[in-house]
């Protein structure tokens, strides 16, 4: 398959799975990643600015209208919704929160699945709720294919469990497995 885009969610111990995960993908990575990991709404750019400091990859925050560009691993601001428009470029929000979230996990992933349809890749990692369950079912409804962390090697197992209950994943994988599985990927944007 010619995937296109990747998108992972995380919430509670996130921050360390993030790491994990995005310190195993290859330089040479050439699809766009976006993530939503569940921040507080005061939080500044500090994940971000940690994971490029640490990552091959380059990492930066998502900005309005800015276009996706292969390579690079986008993070949600604090306090917005992150939106994939038809045209490739980000949309923020500050629409009321889902799962008790913003940025949600959900709202990334089934404006992803619209755009990217069978080309997307969604990765569900640790958390403490059962967002982005209803959003990887999208994915999955559109073709996409869904990971989710073993719910073992999670921080909280909340969000791996609740996912596999919603969705017929095709892959659960630890985090070396997920970095393996991603650097084998050929794709082109």
């Amino acid at each position: 398959m010619d995937y296109k885009a990747v998108v992972i969610g995380s919430s509670a111990g996130g921050l360390d799975a993030l790491r994990a995960l995005l310190t195993r993908i290859n330089r040479s990575f050439s699809l766009p990643i976006v993530i939503v990991q569940h921040l507080s709404p005061l939080s500044d750019n500090y994940l971000s600015n940690y994971l490029d400091n640490l990552s091959d990859l380059r990492v930066k925050e998502v900005e309005e209208k800015e276009r996706i560009e292969p390579g690079i691993a986008y993070i949600a601001p604090p306090n917005y919704h992150v939106l994939i428009e038809e045209n490739r470029t980000f949309a923020l929000t500050v629409d009321e929160k889902v799962n008790y979230a913003r940025p949600s996990v959900d709202v990334l992933f089934e404006s992803a699945a619209y755009v990217y349809r069978s080309s997307l890749i969604g990765i569900v990692l640790t958390g403490a709720n059962n967002d982005g369950s209803k959003g990887l079912k999208i994915i999955k409804q559109y073709g996409g294919l869904a990971i989710v962390q073993d719910p073992k090697t999670a921080y909280v197992d909340t969000m791996p469990r609740s996912a596999m209950e919603t969705v017929k994943v095709d892959h659960v994988l630890n985090l070396e497995e997920i970095a393996d599985f991603l650097n084998k990927l050929r794709g082109e944007v």
